[in-house]
């Protein structure tokens, strides 16, 4: 099978080309970095803003896995024109390419679970409701909750289905409900499939780390190494999923070679986590104990776009693709630990 990787020189992206040509794929990975692809792949050097570096990564191909695009919550405003120019005009290049090659086969998109905003709330009088953005005021006072929208009582949080609507809460998270938008009309238009694998806090080896857009497990480990206490944002009990690098990349193969998992002209959209909620305090532990470094802070500070909950329902991935994570969590960020640090990219 021919399968074509954007972002195939990025974190998930080149394990992901490794464990395809392991398989015995034949792997076109088309990145703007030259550096660290398998050298069993042939590399499209240049951009997704280019339409000819498009036109030629997308010839002959029969799959395609879209892993490119440029990620985390971003410093400020600022970083908008750079969102949107990467993950949508980036991703609307690359199906137009894919339209004008006759292209009708699979493709499995990398999204997010920051889609979902915050996640599944019930309240105990109200049942299901959709807490609305928190206020700055009650942030600073620490009063990190959300409440309920109609009688403000305490929240239960719960799983969150693929089925929960929309409600992006940050720059970066509306450009990837615009990237589901995208090729899931292109998908109606020209009959092909594609399966939306929402991934929620993914960490391993590799994992880029000492740049301000990397992941909480990278920042954490990055003040370990120095020396420094990790500090942890609001009271630490927000609550995530973290799935590993390693089991991601299982779910892309699974999607990329499962022929039953989308139909032409449908998008599937499917959770890749673990299931196992955890706190963002309990990860920083976890990392300090594998460094054998310092405990972390509780800083009380927040962000503009963080939200308090969201961890996922891994059901109907393993429904559909047989996926479960394996890795746990405590081996996993062992692993990060001990691994050699990589550059931002």
């Amino acid at each position: 099978m021919r399968v074509l990787v954007t972002g195939g020189a990025g974190f998930i992206g080149r394990e992901l080309v490794s464990r395809l040509c392991d398989g015995g794929h034949e792997v076109v990975v088309l990145d703007r970095v030259a550096e660290r692809v398998d050298p069993r792949a042939r590399l499209v050097h240049g951009d997704l803003a280019d339409p000819a570096t498009c036109a030629e990564a997308v010839r002959g191909v029969e799959v395609v896995s879209h892993q490119a695009a440029r990620v985390g919550l971003g410093l400020d405003p600022s970083d908008l024109p750079l969102y949107a120019a990467d993950n949508d005009l980036g991703t609307a290049n690359l199906l137009a390419a894919l339209w004008a090659a006759g292209f009708g086969g699979r493709l499995v998109l990398a999204s997010s679970m920051v889609v979902y905003g915050e996640g599944r709330y019930r309240c105990a009088t109200h049942g299901l409701v959709r807490p609305a953005a928190r206020r700055p005021a009650d942030l600073d006072a620490g009063r990190f909750e959300a409440p309920c929208p109609t009688c403000h009582s305490p929240l239960a949080w719960e799983l969150v289905p693929e089925s929960a609507p929309f409600d992006p809460r940050s720059g970066y998270a509306a450009t990837k409900a615009a990237q589901e938008h995208l090729v899931s009309a292109w998908a109606r238009e020209v009959g092909a499939s594609v399966v939306a694998l929402r991934y929620h806090n993914v960490y391993g080896p590799g994992l880029p780390r000492d740049t301000p857009y990397a992941g909480v497990a990278a920042l954490f480990l990055s003040s370990l190494l120095r020396g420094e206490p990790p500090t942890v944002f609001e009271d630490g009990g927000q609550t995530r999923d973290f799935v590993h690098v390693a089991d991601v990349v299982a779910a892309n193969v699974l999607a990329l070679t499962d022929t039953s998992a989308a139909q032409p002209g449908e998008l599937v959209p499917l959770n890749v986590c673990s299931g196992r909620p955890v706190t963002i305090s309990e990860v920083a532990r976890s990392l300090s104990r594998a460094v054998g470094g310092a405990a972390p802070v509780v800083t009380g500070r927040w962000r503009p776009g963080d939200v308090r909950h969201v961890v996922a329902d891994p059901g109907e991935a393993a429904r559909v693709l047989g996926f479960r994570a394996e890795v746990g969590l405590d081996e996993g960020l062992a692993e990060l630990a001990d691994a050699p640090p990589t550059a931002a990219r």
